[in-house]
């Protein structure tokens, strides 16, 4: 009886973690701007558009806009004062659903790039956004000094790589096996090919520890009765 019981919820295990892991597929759109301004740093402009029309691939299309030239020179001080420079992610999902994300980098770092750079979006099991990160890789940036005005003039596209990071599935526990030796052992026991060499307290516990249980709790619910007996 027990190891039916068992074998039940086994099986409702298997069936949970199987539906856990949907298949999905989608699109979304993210809308980006930048915060560029030193003197007013909560002030964001557009810089461009990513759509990326499959979750499951990756696939994905960006459009952004130049820089002007005066937003060319608000990278730059930006950059010789060993500032952030901030993006923002406005993220519009398929369903409707809507999220903003908050990433930055050094501005530094950005100029010395040439303006390439990497957006990680990262996904949940069931394929929605929980997170939109920068990254930008050029080697050393401790300063800027090695900067001039014409490497910032030169500074012109963005050049942008996205890539979709879905949420790593845990290993699945191999229950299907543990099943069949189970079934395997009871249907042994029960053409009686098998003996059970367990105790007596092994093969009884599940009788034995409701008795014992209710035995306590009405010498608790009775002190009265109990010191009346002595």
């Amino acid at each position: 009886m027990v190891q039916r019981i068992l074998f039940t919820v086994l099986c409702s295990l298997v069936l949970v973690i199987q539906a856990s892991h949907l298949e999905y597929d989608g699109w979304l759109n993210i809308e980006l701007y930048h915060a560029l301004d030193v003197h007013e740093p909560q002030k964001f402009t557009s810089r461009g558009n990513v759509t990326i029309t499959s979750l499951n691939s990756g696939a994905s299309a960006v459009s952004q806009e130049p820089l002007t030239v005066h937003e060319r020179n608000q990278l730059r001080k930006l950059a010789e004062e060993n500032r952030l420079y901030r993006l923002e992610a406005h993220v519009l999902e398929a369903d409707g659903t809507r999220s903003k994300f908050l990433t930055s980098s050094k501005a530094c770092a950005l100029a010395k790039s040439q303006l390439a750079d990497v957006l990680w979006v990262s996904l949940d099991h069931a394929g929605s956004v929980t997170a939109v990160t920068q990254s930008v890789n050029n080697g050393n940036t401790d300063n800027c000094r090695d900067l001039t005005a014409r490497d910032f003039e030169a500074l012109d596209d963005f050049n942008t790589d996205v890539y979709v990071k879905p949420m790593e599935s845990a290993p699945i526990p191999d229950t299907a096996s543990f099943i069949q030796k189970m079934e395997r052992e009871r249907e042994a026991r029960e053409r009686g090919e098998t003996k059970d060499n367990r105790g007596f307290f092994a093969k009884y516990w599940m009788y034995i520890v409701p008795v014992a249980i209710l035995v306590l709790i009405s010498g608790a619910t009775n002190p009265e009765a109990a010191g009346g007996q002595r």
